[in-house]
């Protein structure tokens, strides 16, 4: 490695999904780019994204799977780079993927896959990359005239070299998964520059309940149920899972990012039924309540969940009694709680189980066609450092590659 870099057109900071992608797009421009990160190697988080195998996007993409305090902000990149892009890339590259549910596309193979196209796409263009490299400082430089390198806007300070350059990207990630080396940095670029930040929180996480009102239910980890869960008027239908501290699954990840602490969410535990029409069924009307539920739910939950619920009504003699012989009012009252489960959580899982970051670098701070500072010329912010987060199922990685892309083709 050369010991000092300088005069280049493009410094990145973050050689993850979106920085490689900005690399690649400012590299077919004929731009001189520097990819730097302080990790040994590229892109950990496509590493361990979705099982392994990456969900590298989703073929249902639109603004309305995305959630920003400025909502329309990702409109622009996202009609620009859409997934059939992405997807025209892995093809080109024989990269074999499948719609596993709800257009989530995930790679037949593994996930090592599209770094190792990402980082060909890279090399092909000419990008420089310097990795296990900490950037220790950023300086402006436009405006200092007694400085030698100010026909430059930016000097970047490493532990190997000092660097110049025209453009500086930060597309160092979120907080979310500190173990695989997330981390406050691109925050902190944004509070030096005087850029505003959103509040940060984890999003698409577990939620924890408080022992006194989940003890029922805390000794049945790992199980899975197919449920409706909302908040307010947003729901998701898919698995919810439970476990020691509260609730996780598909569902409880994607209502996370919704949710706001101190208030209930909902949850509908069969979804496709009428509790009120099953009890009236000539099928079920002889059996008693846990019975009936257990045709429907894991057993071992029925259980638990009758016991909860008809000691909280007050009825726990009707029991060992058949449906039939529940008052019309004891019937609606159980179908609101199975209907509208309440629960409130008391918080979340945090970082380390969190998926993605809420919130990030003001988009009003922002152009959205090019992801540059309004008032830094020169200075860009892409991918989950910024105020996007997409649901679960493949829409940040889009956010990446689409925010990426838009930058590559400005910078």
């Amino acid at each position: 490695m050369c010991k000092s870099i300088k005069n280049l057109d493009v410094v990145i900071i973050g050689a993850g999904a979106a920085g490689m992608m900005c690399a690649v797009e400012a590299g077919k421009r004929g731009r001189s780019v520097l990819l730097i990160d302080h990790a040994a190697k590229p892109a950990e988080k496509i590493r361990i994204s979705g099982g392994g195998r990456c969900n590298f996007t989703n073929l249902h993409t639109g603004p309305e799977n995305f959630l920003s305090e400025n909502p329309h902000f990702c409109r622009s990149a996202l009609a620009r780079y859409k997934p059939f892009d992405i997807i025209a890339l892995l093809e080109k590259y024989g990269i074999h993927f499948h719609e596993k549910k709800l257009g989530q596309l995930f790679c037949d193979d593994s996930a090592q896959q599209i770094i190792d196209l990402l980082k060909n796409e890279c090399d092909l263009v000419g990008v420089t990359w310097q990795l296990a490299s900490t950037v220790s400082q950023i300086r402006y430089l436009e405006s200092d005239s007694t400085n030698r390198f100010s026909r430059k806007r930016f000097l970047i300070q490493t532990e190997h070299n000092t660097i110049t350059t025209d453009s500086l990207v930060i597309a160092t990630g979120g907080l979310s998964i500190p173990q695989i080396g997330a981390s406050d940095f691109g925050y902190r670029v944004a509070k030096q520059f005087k850029i505003p930040v959103t509040p940060l929180r984890p999003g698409l996480v577990g939620l924890t309940v408080s022992p006194d009102n989940f003890v029922c239910f805390q000794n049945m980890p790992g199980i899975s149920i197919d449920a409706q869960v909302s908040w307010h008027h947003t729901s998701f239908r898919e698995n919810i899972l439970l476990t020691h501290r509260g609730l996780s699954g598909p569902a409880i990840l994607q209502i996370s990012s919704y949710w706001k602490p101190g208030t209930a969410i909902y949850i509908d535990l069969l979804p496709q039924f009428s509790l009120h029409e099953l009890f009236k069924s000539q099928q079920y009307h002889n059996q008693r309540l846990v019975n009936l539920l257990a045709h429907f739910l894991p057993k071992r939950f029925a259980q638990i969940w009758c016991d909860w619920v008809l000691a909280r009504l007050a009825l726990p003699h009707l029991a060992s009694k058949p449906v039939r012989q529940f008052s019309d009012t004891t019937v609606l009252q159980i179908a609101e709680q199975i209907h509208h489960w309440k629960v409130v959580p008391n918080g979340t899982m945090g970082y380390k189980k969190a998926e993605v970051t809420l919130g990030g670098i003001d988009t009003r701070a922002l152009s959205s066609k090019t992801m540059e500072a309004k008032q830094i010329p020169g200075l860009f912010f892409i991918g989950e450092v910024v105020d996007v987060t997409g649901q679960l199922g493949g829409f940040n990685f889009q956010w990446a590659w689409s925010s990426g892309h838009a930058a590559g083709q400005a910078v």
